[in-house]
């Protein structure tokens, strides 16, 4: 009798050993699934506020972008800071269009040369869905599961495995639906210079190219 239940005292507690080494995700588990999400996405959109890097410091920062995965085409709207106010980003494979509300003017650069006056974030990451979880592009490890509204989220770090300006970025990704919810990208010395919140995502609403490519007609246009 006493060996029965001693067996069953190890079968239970190998279940339970079981179940929870099932539970348990690793970094490119989780990167994994957040590619798996976007198999299926023909369009997405999403509000990003937080605080960035500027030339004049660390500033508030408050953008629309909307996006067109499997094109390579996204649109990037600034509602902050006031100095970037009603200005539109608009990036492709090829090109980079930067219309500037105050001059009514668009500067148009090559996507591998061109960047956003100013800023330590790299917006062209942001023409992809999964935003800094590439396994070819970066080292990914897995800091602490969190509880947030919604269920589980995961901290992960992101280590460039090139030189793209920040030493490492941390990426909470939410399990519902496997989406990022917060990103940080930190310098060399460990300062955050960037802070970002993810909300109001939206998937396949039908966007168009040409409605994201819309920019004044009127707008002076400037080649680099």
């Amino acid at each position: 009798m006493r060996r029965l239940v001693q067996t069953a005292t190890l079968l239970t507690l190998s279940l339970f050993s079981s179940s929870s080494m099932a539970q348990t995700l690793s970094a490119d588990d989780i990167a994994g699934k957040v590619e798996a999400a976007q198999k299926n996405l023909k369009d997405f959109s999403v509000r990003i506020n937080g605080s960035a890097t500027l030339e004049g410091g660390n500033q508030k920062i408050d953008l629309l972008v909307s996006s067109i995965p499997l094109s390579s085409l996204t649109r990037i709207v600034f509602n902050a800071p006031d100095a970037l106010a009603d200005n539109i980003l608009i990036l492709d494979k090829k090109t980079v269009s930067n219309y500037l509300y105050l001059t009514n003017q668009v500067t148009v650069a090559p996507a591998a040369k061109s960047k956003v006056d100013g800023f330590t974030f790299d917006f062209t990451r942001l023409t992809d869905a999964t935003v800094s979880l590439s396994r070819t592009d970066f080292k990914l490890k897995l800091l602490e599961t969190q509880t947030v509204a919604g269920g589980k989220a995961y901290l992960l770090e992101a280590i460039p495995r090139e030189d793209l300006g920040v030493s490492k970025t941390r990426i909470l990704v939410g399990e519902n639906g496997w989406r990022v919810l917060k990103l940080q990208a930190l310098d060399p010395q460990g300062k955050v210079v960037t802070e970002l919140n993810f909300s109001n995502w939206k998937f396949n609403a039908g966007l168009k190219s040409a409605d994201l490519k819309k920019l004044p007609r009127d707008a002076q246009v400037i080649k680099r």
